[in-house]
């Protein structure tokens, strides 16, 4: 092996558990980076063993519980809160909720708020790497992150954020949390096998179903969000991109696939804009502000939201 490309996948190795060992590559650099290909497979693949560990009832509880925890996580904090400031909040609730959804495996806050602004900025241009249209839908919904480019998180729109040391921290050891939550479900699975063998599970089963199968649903559906619902669905507002609100999006993501209300006004920390759009995400929020841990939850004005019959009278 070449001593360059020796040392390129020695530096995409330690960037497994340290970013800022990555190569941060040129921005225009949409080449895989097929190192960090590796542990994207490898949590696929453990799907696979639930032929050896089987199934349990507590097994498929976790997963789900786990699928709806990290959900909540990423499209309230990761996305309503850091991406939008739709709502506000105290800095301890700040860092559990960028705890929880940093053991979803997407990265950390940081790098996940700077690209999803860059996304909004740029949505369904060229310069937009996850636009479907653009570079077409295996590149948007998972090949885009991939990429050299879009390794490093870009940090010019994320200044406020990067304040909080905290926050900085999770973004530098992104696979920490992850890794924590996988040493948490196999201990928890072999004290259930030891106490409570009624429970029918043990460690490598919790893993597998907690970690592996919940993570990879959790990613699908998320990424689903960039490749799919700016291609299929119906599209009520004349946005300047091609953004789509799509129910079944809507039910896997929490409130997600009202994406072409989110492109209209994403301000809002509500993106099921009528009643009849179900946004479980939006409800958790009121929940928390109702207990005094979020506040400032911000609506849709009636202005925006009603606006839908002159905006597509003007697109026709």
């Amino acid at each position: 092996m070449r001593p360059i490309v020796a040392a390129r996948v020695r530096r995409s190795v330690a960037a497994w558990f340290d970013a800022h060992a990555a190569d941060p590559g040129a921005p225009d650099d949409d080449r895989i980076d097929l190192m960090r290909l590796l542990p994207f497979i490898a949590i696929h693949l453990g799907c696979l063993a639930v032929w050896w560990v089987g199934v349990s009832a507590t097994a498929v509880a976790v997963a789900v519980a786990l699928y709806a925890l990290r959900m909540f996580a990423i499209t309230a904090f990761y996305h309503r809160y850091f991406s939008h400031n739709a709502f506000r909040t105290g800095r301890v609730a700040q860092f559990v909720f960028a705890l929880l959804g940093a053991s979803a495996a997407q990265r950390g806050p940081l790098w996940w708020a700077s690209h999803h602004r860059h996304h909004h900025v740029h949505a369904d241009e060229h310069e937009d790497s996850h636009s479907a249209l653009r570079h077409g839908l295996w590149r948007s919904h998972v090949g885009w992150f991939m990429s050299r480019a879009n390794f490093a998180p870009r940090g010019a729109l994320v200044t406020a954020l990067a304040r909080y040391p905290e926050l900085r921290f999770l973004d530098r050891w992104d696979v920490l949390v992850p890794l924590l939550l996988c040493a948490l479900l196999y201990a928890a699975g072999e004290a259930a096998a030891a106490l409570a063998p009624g429970s029918g599970t043990s460690g490598a089963q919790l893993l597998v179903w907690g970690f592996c199968i919940s993570t990879v649903a959790l990613y699908h559906a998320t990424f689903s969000i960039n490749s799919l619902a700016h291609r299929y669905g119906a599209r009520r507002y004349a946005t300047r991109d091609a953004s789509r609100n799509n129910l079944w999006l809507a039910l896997l993501t929490f409130g997600e696939g009202w994406h072409n209300n989110h492109h209209h006004y994403p301000a809002a920390a509500r993106q099921g804009f009528y009643w009849w759009e179900i946004d479980l995400t939006y409800y958790g929020l009121k929940l928390l502000q109702c207990v005094g841990i979020v506040w400032d939850v911000r609506e849709v004005p009636a202005a925006a939201r009603d606006a839908h019959p002159r905006a597509l009278k003007a697109q026709a």
